[in-house]
């Protein structure tokens, strides 16, 4: 579904945080109809590593484009910090806040306490695995919001939001702790996230954002007296598949879950896109009642066509075991293809015009357009011109135009989407 969610629809008390980590998935989760967006910028944060990340001096820009969507602007700080990390911390928390974002996420405490000595707004990251109600206590001296760990059972999170209510335990803005639980992405093998592999293997730590994800590869089992080599070829066994909470998402906010997190910094716009749209329609579908069955099936349908490494619950329902991959990389239904470029657009006409670079185009095919003031755009190619004349395909080399429902900008890349 095209188009950007009007600000009405967007007025549930769950907020929807969306993963940003480049200004089209920027722009396509504010299209999209999130309350929030995360992102990173300089070295120190998770996705350091994974992900192209904005610096400081995208920060302005960042929060002026939030501001305008009315959308919040959060940045993750939530490495393990050392010494000589200490004054760009402060450099960034400093023009974080001179630049207007709305909280800084955190998992160290020197973060935590610079950002409490300049009146800085502080969410604690999930590294810091808060799994209790005391911790949760303890860190309200700090945080309005806290990210619960990932193990955590719905049972026990509903304890938990219970019990805030009850003590009235309050952040520093004087309002009731709030809590937020990843809804949807990639899960790490290790609790919550703090994984040693990519260290010891690589001197590359994962803790410092420069994971290299050892868990999503392949192995070979090698008996150390005879030789015999064994390939572990059933599952990729540190290898999780996706959580995907679009099922039950009725179970989250029934437990008091206040923000909801998607995952994905380091994925591509159109899976912010589509994951976004997803959990937005479903949170609406909460309000008015007309969370179904056959919903549930098409916004799981949808979800399978972008980036995944297949789908289960996570351990909110009480599974005792994690369910792992059987193949590596991405489960998607759908793959895209980069055939060409834009070029010029014409509102009048709602025409762009593009350069095939390769393959082929045809009418009928499903087509994606992404660029970092556009967002995503979806859309089937119904008519295609060259030299004004009306064909049917169009080859490499060809600039032709078709009708696009958006702006389209010069240079935005044009994807041809086909079955994986």
């Amino acid at each position: 579904m095209a188009g950007t969610y009007s600000l009405h629809m967007r007025t549930s008390q769950t907020e929807l945080l969306a993963p940003v980590g480049s200004y089209e998935s920027l722009t396509a989760a504010l299209k999209a109809g999130c309350d929030a967006v995360y992102f990173g910028v300089e070295q120190l944060n998770m996705r350091a590593r994974s992900s192209v990340n904005f610096t400081t001096d995208d920060l302005q820009e960042i929060t002026r484009l939030c501001r305008q969507a009315n959308v919040k602007a959060y940045l993750t700080l939530n490495t393990i910090l050392y010494d000589h990390d200490i004054r760009l911390m402060k450099t960034i928390v400093n023009q974080a806040k001179a630049s207007g974002v709305s909280a800084v996420i955190a998992s160290d405490h020197a973060v935590m306490a610079h950002c409490r000595s300049i009146g800085m707004p502080l969410h604690i990251s999930t590294q810091v695995n808060v799994t209790n109600i005391e911790t949760v206590e303890f860190y309200a001296a700090f945080a309005d919001v806290m990210v619960l760990s990932r193990e955590l059972s719905l049972r026990q999170v509903k304890e938990i939001t219970r019990e805030i209510e009850r003590r009235q335990i309050k952040g520093p803005s004087g309002q009731l702790v709030r809590i937020e639980m990843f809804a949807h992405g990639a899960l790490c093998m290790a609790v919550s996230g703090k994984c040693y592999l990519s260290l010891h293997s690589h001197n590359a730590s994962a803790n410092r954002g420069a994971c290299i994800q050892n868990c999503r590869k392949s192995y070979i089992v090698t008996d150390k007296e005879e030789g015999t080599e064994l390939e572990i070829d059933n599952e990729y066994i540190m290898s999780a598949k996706d959580l995907c909470t679009i099922g039950f998402l009725d179970k989250l906010v029934d437990a008091g879950v206040q923000l909801l997190k998607i995952e994905g910094r380091g994925r591509a716009a159109d899976y912010v896109d589509t994951v976004v749209r997803c959990y937005r329609e479903a949170l609406i579908a909460l309000q008015e009642n007309s969370y179904t069955p056959e919903k549930i099936e098409d916004w799981t349908n949808r979800l399978s066509k972008v980036y995944n490494r297949g789908f289960w619950d996570g351990y909110y329902l009480g599974r005792k075991m994690g369910e792992w991959n059987d193949s590596y990389g991405s489960k998607a239904t759908e793959k895209k293809i980069l055939i060409g470029r834009g070029i010029r657009y014409f509102s009048k006409l709602q025409v762009g015009e593009f350069s095939l670079e390769s393959h082929t185009l045809k009418k009928g095919d499903q087509v994606l357009i992404t660029g970092p003031n556009t967002g995503v755009i979806r859309t089937t190619v119904e008519e295609m011109r060259l030299d004004d004349v009306a064909v049917d395909n169009v080859a490499r080399g060809d600039v032709f135009s078709m009708k696009v429902p958006e702006k389209v900008k010069p240079n935005d890349k044009l994807y041809k989407v086909v079955n994986a």
